[in-house]
């Protein structure tokens, strides 16, 4: 097994000692003598963090198996990160274990599968709320006229584009002349044939 301690602290007066020491405690009595060590001195508000997003990556490329804790707010203080670290560590079929807390989804652990469906019950409702108040956003938006999307950036070329045209060079020289991908180019010479001047 591959075993993974994260440790996180808030400031740079405060040591990661304490939570290091339990955790080590914890691993020597399950016998997990090999482990990696991750640690930030950040706030856990921070989704992006040096430790853990180095964790995170040594969990995608499969190298990770079980993830130990001092506390859930260690990983993140947001519901809506901690809901987002989850799902991805059930995707990998990496364990969460926070033993102060007695929270651990692994195998081994005949109450894992209730722990980990009320953990992603919990990540759900954060994520539905959130859902939620964007899509209200987005209906209160579109009712004071607002546009939403991408502006197009290639209303700019037309012009260019039909000169060249005119001029009869073709869509893949239009695209090098241009320095357009040759989608683009495409789709604003076809709108130039269809536009009469």
């Amino acid at each position: 097994m591959n075993i993974a301690l994260y440790l996180r602290v808030s400031t740079d007066k405060q040591t990661t000692d304490s939570q290091a020491f339990e955790l080590r405690a914890y691993c020597q009595r399950r016998g997990w003598n090999d482990v990696a060590e991750f640690t930030d001195t950040c706030s856990g508000a921070k989704s992006a963090r040096d430790g853990l997003d180095r964790l995170m990556q040594a969990v995608r490329k499969g190298k990770i198996d079980t993830i130990v804790a001092y506390k859930l707010d260690r990983l993140g203080r947001s519901l809506s990160h901690l809901a987002q670290l989850v799902g991805e560590l059930t995707t990998h079929h990496v364990a969460l274990v926070i033993p102060a807390q007695g929270i651990d989804t692994s195998s081994t652990n005949p109450a894992s599968q209730l722990q980990l469906n009320i953990l992603m019950a919990v990540a759900e409702f954060e994520r539905g709320i959130i859902r939620e108040r964007v899509n209200s956003g987005l209906k209160a938006a579109k009712a004071r006229g607002v546009r939403l999307g991408r502006p197009s950036t290639l209303d700019q070329h037309f012009p260019a584009v039909r000169s060249l045209l005119d001029s009869g060079l073709g869509v893949c020289a239009i695209s090098r002349q241009l320095g357009l991908p040759l989608s683009s180019a495409h789709k604003l010479v076809k709108q130039a044939r269809l536009q009469p001047e």
